[in-house]
């Protein structure tokens, strides 16, 4: 920093100018476009706020190009008494211009506060340095942020240990009753911030409220360091000035903006343009707080139930080798049994299913590979659970604690409000790929891959039953032995409700169980480990042996089947509790364990 005599005689002296007025101004879009393109012409670098409320700015540039500037904006109605404080660098300490229109010059938050109409009465920083040099009692109120006030601050001065200028209105009204009687005087780094800190003490009934004319700033330039320590930091890469009003020496940290000492820069943790001791994550540390912020942003979404809101549904349908030559209400049947047929024919008539653009009828022919779209105005889909649990994640795999109920992907009546659909949303670009699939009723443990790479590989592991597996179920029955097995081969086409059954015929099945407590009420709870990977295997096998799922409205009992306390509607009893295996790029053994739902155990 130079004095204003050697600017005077330097080269090339960049000249900082700071400036703010609290002033009604209308017509914003347009000033901005003059100031800004103003600016651009003069090669000035720097921030200028405009408001309904007024105008604070940040500039720095050649003398002839701030001189020029300060000409064009002092002909704008309301500016044209613009007082400005100004320094001297060797460099700029801008690396942009911004010209921006915000609700406030200096975010506050509090409405009834007009610093173009009323401010706290200002004492000159002579005053104030006569007043410390005398021991006259006063109270000295520090309105900066906390890592401001770090950097140093007059002696005996109070903090509000404060975050953002937002929080002070709160911090104000912890002092203590007696300070409201007492002379304060507040500052900050250039005044702005006091012309709205002031009123808002006389409203909470403070007697004798003074704000530092000018500033911290403003002190140096006439009092030096006189009952000072430290520095002041300011919003440009000089970051802290001295008393002298030259630059200490200080720099920030890229990643958290924190000022840095000279032992923060020969820390290890310290690496230029990436952290600090102050931000410094381990590996693992960085790991867990992407894992943490993503699983934030699933719930977030989840909560908001995108299939919810209304849209256009766009299905497609695609007729298999399998079902050429059926009728196309046959085939719609046979595409998605769960769907009642007297639901294909009233889409049929009121023609939202077409194939080519044209009306399809009930009784054509549907040939192999031809398309049918369905499209469903002003479509919602039911509501789902939101609780959706990030249980692990690296470069190659994400791990999902499911809740229910909550589709995996996209069937029926669920596009949006699925797994499938929030994670996509979540991890965009990327294009996670299910490495197995969980009911929709079914909690706990899903394993998508990351990359086409590890898909390769832990797709055919989960086809092939190459994964140790174990399951938690409540069943309505209690168990005579402590372990049994289940073998009943399971039929591979659907049945009409969309379901599995036991068929001698079927694919072979087996599953092993294990009682873990049994309960007062009749039911028991289980872990199961299925050998083999049918569709629904844990559910039918559990009713083959008379042992139904309690909250299973396919396989269960007939009649109601939620009948304990503890199991919320729509919530089946099943969990997919523990799963291990290698990991598909490493080889390392890994092996996952859901949280236990509070159905495990709790009496009816």
């Amino acid at each position: 920093m130079l004095s204003t005599a050697e600017a005077a005689t330097d080269a090339n002296p960049v000249v900082n100018i700071a400036a703010y007025k609290f002033v009604e101004l209308s017509d914003l879009q347009p000033k901005r476009d003059r100031l800004k393109q103003t600016c651009k012409q003069l090669g000035l670098r720097g921030t200028i706020l405009l408001s309904p409320e007024g105008i604070n700015l940040f500039l720095a540039g050649s003398r002839s190009g701030i001189d020029q500037f300060l000409a064009v904006i002092r002909t704008l109605e309301g500016l044209t008494e613009l007082e400005v404080k100004e320094s001297y660098s060797r460099e700029l300490p801008f690396n942009r211009m911004l010209v921006k229109i915000k609700r406030e010059i200096i975010a506050f938050g509090v409405e009834g506060i007009a610093p173009a109409e009323r401010t706290s009465a200002k004492l000159s920083a002579k005053q104030l340095k006569a007043w410390l040099d005398a021991g006259q009692p006063v109270r000295l109120l520090d309105t900066r942020n906390d890592y401001e006030v770090d950097l140093g601050t007059f002696r005996g001065a109070e903090r509000l240990n404060i975050q953002h200028f937002r929080e002070f209105p709160e911090a104000s009204r912890q002092l203590p009753d007696q300070a409201k009687r007492e002379p304060l005087v507040m500052f900050c780094t250039g005044g702005i911030r006091c012309e709205k800190a002031g009123p808002m003490l006389e409203k909470l009934g403070f007697e004798q409220v003074y704000q530092l004319d000018g500033g911290i700033l403003k002190y140096f330039e006439e009092c030096g360091g006189a009952h000072y320590d430290g520095g002041c930091f300011v919003f440009d890469s000089r970051v802290v000035l001295g008393p002298d009003l030259k630059p200490t020496g200080a720099i920030q940290c890229y990643g958290c903006q924190s000022v840095l000492t000279h032992e923060d820069i020969q820390s290890p943790q310290f690496s230029f343009g990436k952290s600090c001791p102050h931000c410094f994550r381990t590996e693992s540390q960085a790991q867990e707080d992407q894992r943490l912020a993503r699983e934030t942003a699933l719930r977030r979404l989840a909560r908001s139930q995108p299939g919810c809101q209304p849209y256009e549904n766009r299905r497609r349908m695609f007729v298999a080798a399998q079902w050429a030559g059926l009728t196309a209400l046959d085939f719609l049947c046979a595409y998605h049994p769960p769907t009642p047929r007297e639901q294909w024919l009233a889409w049929l008539a009121e023609e939202s299913i077409t194939s080519g653009n044209q009306r399809l009828d009930p009784e054509s022919i549907v040939r192999e590979g031809q398309q049918l779209d369905q499209v469903q105005a002003d479509y919602t889909e039911p509501a789902v659970s939101s609780d959706i649990g990030l249980v692990y994640e690296d470069e190659w795999l994400v791990v999902i604690n499911k809740p229910a109920p909550l589709p995996v992907h996209a069937s029926g009546r669920f596009h949006r409000n699925t797994l499938e659909y929030m994670l996509a949303q979540v991890y965009r670009p990327e294009k996670l790929r299910l490495a197995h699939r969980l009911d929709a009723a079914t909690t706990g443990l899903v394993v998508l891959a990351r990359k086409y790479a590890s898909a390769r590989v832990l797709q055919p592991q989960f086809a092939s039953g190459g994964i140790a597996k174990r399951y938690l179920l409540r069943v309505h029955g209690v168990p005579a032995a402590d372990q049994f097995s289940c073998m009943a081969a399971i039929a591979e086409e659907p049945s009409e409700r969309g379901g599995r059954q036991i068929s001698p015929s079927g694919a072979p099945a087996r599953t092993d169980f294990c009682v873990l407590k049994r309960f007062g009420d009749g039911s028991s709870l289980l872990s199961a480990e299925p050998l083999s990977g049918r569709t629904h295997q844990i559910r039918l096998h559990a009713r083959h042996l008379d042992l139904p799922i309690v909250g299973d409205a396919l396989y269960g009992r007939p009649g109601p089947s939620l009948d304990l306390v503890c199991v919320e509607p729509e919530v089946m009893c099943l969990h997919a509790w523990e799963i291990a295996f290698e990991h598909p790029i490493t080889g390392q053994a890994l092996k996952f364990v859901a949280p236990e739902p509070s159905w495990c155990d709790r009496e009816s």
